[in-house]
């Protein structure tokens, strides 16, 4: 069966673009396009650009359009979620000539049913067979693996793809993952269904990401994780915890551990402060 890209909502870089975006990740430009390249360049992306939540959880306006992620994480030093993050790499391995397709996904699916199809965009990439590209998932593989049924390991953590119900696949997160799983059809793109849920889980008092803060980085043997006011580091054989107590605190966790130039980091204290007396309430 051939798969044609999807390329409603997706954008087209320009020469200038492409050139600024493989400099904010530390890459040229591949003398090839296979799955060598598209693996140094998922790999690059994860490693230079922070996934977060931090429009949804103080209020701050977000789009699914990639050229708004363009500006955000490549003009700016911000990172993004999973709309932002797939958005970008999937922009930017167009412009290069790879074959992209925009998929329309649901984490936790198994779990809340078919209402979750839409809260997760991931990416197919047809080279010498189709690939899974999933720099979004926050905390999950590092680089691209085969869209197909099957264990998968990477720096000693365990993922998989296994067949779900109704034709869909299933990617399972390892154990520590925050999102235990998401659910992609190989050839499913609803642009549409993505959008209206990214503006739900943008405003929504039910969104997990209102009123919760999230903010995850890989590094070469794991990954760092900021939910709330707990500050995790993750590898496969390890976790170790420690608690931001100050605005200060939070202000240099933002900068040194996660490379974001975060606005007014004193106000996302309050914010957080304010969760916890809600909760405690």
């Amino acid at each position: 069966m051939t798969h044609v890209p999807s390329n409603e909502n997706a954008m087209t870089l320009t020469a200038a673009q492409l050139d600024a975006y493989l400099a904010r990740i530390g890459m040229e430009r591949p003398a090839r396009l296979d799955v060598s390249s598209l693996s140094r360049l998922h790999r690059a992306h994860l490693m230079t650009f922070t996934w977060e939540a931090l429009d949804a959880f103080m209020g701050w306006p977000s789009s699914v359009a990639p050229a708004a992620a363009f500006a955000k994480m490549v003009e700016g030093r911000r990172g993004g979620w999973c709309y932002e993050m797939n958005g970008l790499f999937g922009a930017a391995l167009a412009a290069l000539g790879f074959c992209v397709t925009r998929l329309c996904g649901g984490v936790d699916r198994e779990r809340l049913g078919d209402i979750a199809i839409g809260n997760h965009l991931t990416l197919r990439v047809d080279l010498d067979r189709p690939y899974l590209a999933e720099v979004g998932i926050a905390d999950a593989i590092v680089e691209p693996v085969p869209l197909a049924a099957g264990p998968i390991s990477q720096r000693g953590f365990d993922f998989s793809i296994v067949p779900a119900d109704g034709g869909w696949l299933r990617f399972n997160n390892h154990v520590r993952g925050i999102a235990k799983s998401f659910d992609f059809r190989p050839d499913h793109s609803d642009e549409a269904a993505m959008a209206a849920t990214q503006g739900w889980l943008m405003q929504d008092p039910g969104s997990p990401f209102t009123n919760a803060l999230a903010i995850l980085r890989h590094t070469a043997d794991g990954y760092v994780a900021l939910q709330n006011d707990c500050l995790r580091r993750v590898t496969a054989a390890s976790l170790t915890e420690q608690r931001i107590t100050s605005a200060d605190q939070l202000a240099d966790t933002f900068g040194i551990v996660f490379d974001l130039d975060v606005p007014n980091p004193a106000r996302v204290f309050e914010r957080l402060q304010a969760i916890g007396r809600d909760k405690a309430a």
